[in-house]
């Protein structure tokens, strides 16, 4: 390659590269969006905010790295670390960033998105050995409130929230690098006492692990999750489901990591280990004792029972106090993985056993769920690369139920197109505490399914994203009173004429089955059409500010009921200046949508670590703003004022969040301090 053209490649993969790091939250929000309206409001995703940020600050050196830790960077597709590893196999250290294009599945785009995070070092570099050793240390302290009091906080009869409105979080996390780490999280949502009797702090988890000591490769004391396979058997903390990127659907497992989210429910606590058997065989072992929120109640033989574990982390009234902590849960087991050149096999099997006995409801949807106390789990996950080919899968088994089966396959068809295949069968019976399935449900049971989906990019300005995912459910689901089909299309079209302009335009369109609504004229099983339409446009204004417009339109029909159209259009502007202390930016938004069913997502930008899930519904308008000032180099604040303004309503929100008048105001305020 004449050296002019490389000088101009490696310019424009520079300059793409600092474009991102310049807007170094955009990429974390395109990731988000993706799978937003499938996680909880307020659902924390530390996990991925941080671990992209820790590469930001600490790339990833791509001639020392290993498939374990590519797997972290959630963007790279199974298929495509295994071509990385397979060129530096063949063709030895990696000199320059312009090989990534002669890699399969590499495009300019890809590289793009990878280069803050990663680095190549020089072959002078390869055998030197840093001395020393790197220690840091977190600290955040996070403060919010709504301003309006809600229902809750009033004295009024009846139930109530007995704590303060106020919003507290603190996390601690200290790391020596290569060798250890120890986190602490200490919660409490509105509503809840920040210490309560007994219990103490309203959520506190921490955990200190260890890696590469002696014969451990990994060792945890304290809370941490476990992710297997494709997730059917054994699946603990964050996970992707479907979206605009078609490879996602292949699950990146991690295996046991340190858990250090503020979500009460995904994780387990105890102590666990991964041992290197041989150089191609790890074997972990993992024990779990905790106490878990749920609704007891007696039988009728005057002991007590439960019906289903509380997930949702709340402790603000008499009985959400009552549940706290309510139900013993014991999970022990192992699993063994082989990893050798292409082949990746996996077994796992253990046993969870909770304090009380699951009892399910009379309810005819309820007839193959989980009842008893105890429940064994075991599952057989697989990956293989042929060539441009990715094959993978599990089959996991509940002892004495169901089976869940689903197997995929991972093409680069050519330099320009990436495809996935996807099949997916989970038996009624089924049953597992801990999995996290691709599929339309939110258990990996009772559903059959096929997912195709297709990435091209035709030229280096244009790219196209397009998935189907049918589905079926052989028996009855919640709300849904006879086995059902349906299924969700999507279509996207991303335009990038230079580095600072982008414009996208998105289709998505579900067909799903619902009871009829009380008093509807259309009795029986409803069909329910719900399409989005999205177009946005992303440019930069100069290195120091950047914009961000979209306008989305929701239709929603359910039966012969006329149809709904919900509708969101905001502006959004960032400001960054490369050498001043403050940064920040706003949001500007109108919505109007007639229901809660045409209720509209969009990501919200938010202090550090923090992600928020804006739900926009009904009408009126929403802006935010975000600051961020640098104190000194090992001190940040964050300040974060969000509105919105109701129209034509005397109360916003509903039941003990109810607030008199139109209006809804948070803040937040946050200190990092480094050292």
């Amino acid at each position: 390659m004449p050296n002019t053209i490389k000088a101009l490649i490696t310019l424009l993969l520079i300059s793409w590269g600092y474009t991102v790091k310049a807007q170094e939250d955009v990429l974390i929000q395109e990731i988000i969006e993706g799978f937003a309206d499938q996680l909880a409001e307020d659902y924390d995703l530390y996990e991925l905010t941080e671990r992209l940020s820790h590469y930001q600050k600490h790339p990833l050196d791509l001639n020392k790295t290993s498939p374990e830790e590519l797997k972290k960077l959630v963007f790279l597709s199974p298929l495509q670390i295994a071509s990385l590893f397979e060129h530096l196999k063949t063709n030895g250290k990696l000199i320059d960033v312009l090989e990534l294009q002669g890699i399969s599945g590499f495009d300019l785009q890809t590289i793009s998105r990878i280069l803050p995070f990663i680095k190549i070092s020089a072959p002078s570099d390869l055998s030197r050995r840093k001395s020393g050793t790197s220690v840091n240390n977190d600290l955040i302290i996070r403060y919010g409130r709504t301003l309006q009091t809600q229902k809750g906080f009033r004295d009024l009869p009846g139930s109530r929230y007995l704590g303060s409105p106020d919003k507290l979080l603190l996390r601690y996390k200290y790391v020596v690098k290569d060798f250890m780490s120890a986190s602490l999280v200490v919660e409490k949502d509105a509503g809840e006492h920040f210490i309560h009797g007994k219990s103490g702090a309203d959520h506190l988890s921490g955990n200190v692990a260890f890696q590469n000591l002696g014969p451990f490769k990994k060792l945890v004391l304290g809370d941490y999750s476990m992710q297997f396979g494709q997730g059917l058997a054994l699946w603990s903390g964050f996970a992707f489901g479907k979206g605009p990127d078609v490879t996602s659907v292949a699950s990146k497992d991690l295996g046991l990591r340190p858990y250090s989210s503020s979500n009460e429910s995904s994780f387990l606590r105890g102590i666990a280990s991964t041992i290197c058997i041989t150089k191609h065989i790890d074997f972990t072992a993992f024990l779990s004792s905790r106490k878990l929120d749920a609704s007891l109640k007696n039988g009728p033989d005057g002991s007590m029972t439960l019906e289903n574990i509380n997930i949702s982390g709340l402790h603000r009234t008499a009985t959400e106090l009552k549940n706290q902590k309510s139900l013993g849960e014991l999970v022990y087991g192992a699993a063994f993985q082989y990893a050798h050149d292409h082949l990746n096999i996996g077994f796992l099997g253990y046993k969870t056993h909770y304090q009380q006995r699951f009892v399910t409801g009379n309810q005819l949807y309820n007839k193959y769920s989980f009842e008893g106390k105890e429940l064994l789990n075991t599952g057989l996950n697989y990956s293989y690369t042929f060539k441009n080919m990715y094959f993978y899968g599990e089959l996991a088994h509940s002892i004495g139920s169901g089976w869940a089966l689903l197997n995929g396959m991972m093409a680069s068809l050519s330099p320009r197109i990436s495809a996935v295949l996807l099949y997916r069968n989970y038996e009624k019976n089924y049953h597992s505490f801990f999995s996290s399935g691709i599929g339309e449900g939110t258990e990996a049971n009772n559903e059959r399914g096929i997912y195709g989906g297709m990435n091209y990019t035709p030229h280096k300005y244009w790219s196209f994203s397009l998935y189907t995912d049918y589905f079926k459910f052989p028996w009855l689901k919640y709300r849904i009173d006879a086995p059902s089909e349906g299924y969700e299309l999507l279509g996207q079209m991303a335009y990038t004429p230079n580095k600072t302009a982008k414009i996208l335009l998105r289709y998505k369109r579900e067909i799903k089955s619902q009871n009829a609504d009380a008093g509807s004229l259309d009795k029986g099983i409803q069909q329910v059409l719900k399409q989005n339409f999205r177009l946005e446009g992303k440019w930069r204004g100069n290195k120091q500010i950047n914009f961000q417009s979209r306008a989305e339109a929701v239709c929603y029909q359910k039966g012969i009921a006329d149809a709904e159209t919900g509708f969101l259009v905001y502006q959004d502007i960032n400001y960054k200046p490369l050498n001043t202390k403050l940064s920040g930016n706003l949001r500007l938004a109108y919505f109007n949508t007639p229901s809660y069913n045409s209720r509209i997502y969009a990501y919200e930008d938010d202090v550090l670590y923090g992600a928020a899930f804006g739900i926009y519904h009904g009408k009126g308008f929403r802006s935010f703003i975000n600051l961020r000032y640098q104190v000194m180099k090992s001190l940040d604040v964050w300040f974060r004022y969000a509105t919105s303004f109701y129209k034509n309503v005397e109360t916003v929100g509903s039941g003990l969040d109810e607030i008199m008048g139109n209006k809804k105001t948070d803040v937040k305020l946050q200190a990092r301090y480094q050292f």
